[in-house]
C-alpha cells in the first residue's frame, strides 16, 4: 500500500488522503493486482530477473498493457533494479533530482518499491513510496524526481506514449524534503 509524506512529517496510508493530496498535480495511483499465478508470483519472488523472467512478467501482465493502447500507449517494457545491477547508482542519478518529461509516466510496480517525490503548484513537496500491485501515472510537464528504498529493489512495467518522452528534463528546484525528513 501506498504512503505518502509530507515535509512537515505527516504521514498518510489512506487511499482517500492519499488522493487528496494528489489530486492537484492530477497524478493516478490504481491498484492493479499481479494476480495468483505460481510461475508469475515465482519469479517476482526472486532477487533478480532473467531476461527471460521479465519477458515471461510482461507476457503474464500485457491485459494491463491492451488497456492502455486505447489512449494512445505504444509500447512497454521491464525495469528491474536490484543491489547487484552493474551502474546502479549511476542510472540512478539521472532520477533523484527534479526533472520533467514531455510523456506521461506510467509505471506498474511489480515487486519491490520506488519513491516518487513531487513539487506541487504551491512549491510544497510530498514524497509517495509506490509498492507492488500500485500503478502510477505521472503527467507530462509534472516536476518530480524518484529514488529507492532502501532495500534497493523495484521492478516495475513502463508504459509510453512516445519512447524519447520520458527522457528527464531537470530542473533548478531544490529537493527540500530530504532536508526536513531524515
Amino acid at each position: 500500500m501506498a504512503i505518502l509524506r509530507l515535509t512537515d512529517g505527516t504521514v498518510y496510508h489512506d487511499r482517500a488522503d492519499i488522493d487528496r493530496e494528489l489530486a492537484p498535480l492530477n497524478i493516478q495511483l490504481q491498484q492493479w493486482p499481479v494476480g495468483n499465478d505460481p510461475q508469475l508470483l515465482s519469479i517476482l519472488n526472486q532477487p533478480q530477473l532473467s531476461a527471460e523472467d521479465q519477458n515471461i512478467v510482461l507476457r503474464h501482465l500485457d491485459h494491463y498493457f491492451e488497456q492502455l493502447k486505447p489512449s494512445g500507449y505504444q509500447s512497454r517494457d521491464i525495469i528491474d533494479i536490484h543491489p547487484a545491477l552493474p551502474g546502479i547508482d549511476e542510472m540512478l542519478a539521472k532520477f533523484d533530482r527534479c526533472h520533467t518529461h514531455a510523456d506521461d509516466e506510467v509505471r506498474y510496480v511489480v515487486a519491490g518499491a520506488g519513491i516518487f517525490g513531487f513539487v506541487r503548484p504551491d512549491k510544497s513537496q510530498i514524497e509517495l513510496t509506490v509498492q507492488a500491485a500500485e500503478q502510477i501515472n505521472v503527467p507530462a510537464g509534472t516536476e518530480h524526481w524518484f529514488c529507492l528504498t532502501p532495500d534497493r529493489r523495484y521492478t516495475a512495467l513502463r508504459y509510453f506514449i512516445n519512447n524519447d518522452g520520458w527522457n528527464p528534463e531537470y530542473t533548478a528546484t531544490s529537493i527540500l524534503f530530504r532536508e526536513t525528513i531524515s
